[in-house]
């Protein structure tokens, strides 16, 4: 007889205790991205290869893989500007309950360095505040300096992050009724140098055209949304290794953008339905050139968090639902310097009834969420936790 969905979910899973037990687990499934079955034991936090005595088995089949990345996401902020440190935390169980396990954060004006001590939540690297000009961005979000100031404070959120600094590359310019690029070249590329010297890599929101152009010539690392990719530029990004995170989620709000300027800045209202229009086409383009495309659903600006499905499947739409996976897992945590399904990695793992490669709207469902080796969240753990 063949089983429903639920039944099946249910069946992946078996407690002898609390999910959140700090005990040793055991879990076996279809491991991706090598689509092997095997057994996985997870203790004191770390994934092994070999039996542990006393081990709990949560799951004895299912496709497993590691859990997911949202590479775009403001922990502490929304569209007011900072939240509270309990607004934050939050965030990032919100985040942990779709199944993000770890976080780049791309600038926020709250420092969340408290979050990263607690071993119940996603990992995150934070990348300190964004750095606009004054007037040139939302209000609350960035620190706002004059070009002459943006080495210092490059170095300054170099300092302050872990490893990132991010830009906001170009924003309306109301004189002109258009976007425009927020920092001179040359300075921009002093800046990106004076990160590098300090450590940091750098990203930045683009838009536009001209502005993705300079600071990919200006030796930049990554790109925020990059609907203004042209073909010189997806293949100098090809060429320099120059990354992308296009946040499908939010390219899907231009028209909304547009609309609201429409009365004021006909211009850019045009320029957003355009940059709209093909931007299938262009983050396509850029799959293709070989560039390395990641997912990231730029949480706490205008969205909520706990996004990650949506963004998957935006992706599964532009390069096949493999392509997406791996930009949200493995392959972002190859690109993060963090490691996936192996010995001695942390245990950070979603558990699936189904491949996810053959229905990707399974990104909504997972049966088990792991982290640090202790059962957190999903269907099966929420089944089997009892209630008062």
């Amino acid at each position: 007889m063949t089983q429903s969905r639920d039944e099946r979910a249910a069946a992946l899973i078996s407690h002898q205790g609390p999910t959140d037990a700090p005990g040793p687990v055991h879990l076996r499934g279809v491991v991706l991205p090598d689509g092997v079955e095997r057994d996985l034991w997870l203790h004191d936090g770390v994934i092994g290869d070999e039996p542990v005595p006393d081990a709990v088995t949560v799951a004895t089949e299912g496709w497993i893989m590691p859990g997911f990345v949202d590479a775009h996401c403001h922990v502490g902020l929304e569209a007011h500007g900072a939240v509270s440190p309990q607004r934050a935390l939050e965030h990032a169980l919100t985040d942990r309950a779709a199944g993000t396990l770890l976080i780049r954060d791309a600038g926020s004006p709250l420092d969340t360095r408290f979050l990263q001590s607690r071993h119940d939540l996603p990992t995150i690297i934070r990348a300190g505040r964004h750095i606009a000009r004054p007037k040139r961005y939302l209000r609350n979000f960035a620190e706002e300096i004059e070009p002459d100031r943006l080495v210092g404070e490059v170095i300054t959120q170099a300092e302050r992050g872990d490893g990132w600094v991010k830009l906001v590359g170009d924003w309306i310019d109301r004189a002109a009724g258009d976007l425009k690029p927020l920092w001179p070249a040359s300075a921009a590329r002093e800046a990106i140098a004076a990160a590098h010297e300090h450590g940091a890599q750098v990203t930045a929101h683009c838009f536009e055209e001209q502005s993705v152009r300079e600071l990919v010539e200006a030796g930049i690392d990554c790109i925020e949304h990059g609907t203004g990719m042209e073909p010189e530029t997806i293949a100098a990004m090809a060429e320099l290794g120059v990354s992308l995170v296009p946040t499908m989620i939010n390219l899907e709000n231009f028209p909304t953008f547009a609309a609201a300027g429409e009365a004021k800045f006909p211009r850019y209202s045009a320029h957003m339905r355009d940059l709209h229009a093909r931007r299938f086409d262009t983050i396509g383009a850029a799959v293709d050139a070989g560039i390395g495309v990641y997912a990231g659903t730029d949480a706490g600006g205008v969205h909520g968090h706990g996004l990650i499905a949506s963004e998957i499947e935006l992706l599964a739409r532009v390069g096949g639902n493999e392509f997406a996976l791996g930009a949200s897992s493995w392959n972002s945590r190859v690109w993060l310097g963090h490691p996936g399904i192996e010995s001695g990695a942390p245990a950070d793992l979603l558990v699936f009834a189904e491949d996810p490669r053959q229905r990707i709207s399974v990104v909504r469902e997972p049966v088990l969420i792991i982290l640090n080796g202790r059962v957190v969240g999903g269907s099966a753990a929420r089944q089997s936790i009892p209630h008062p």
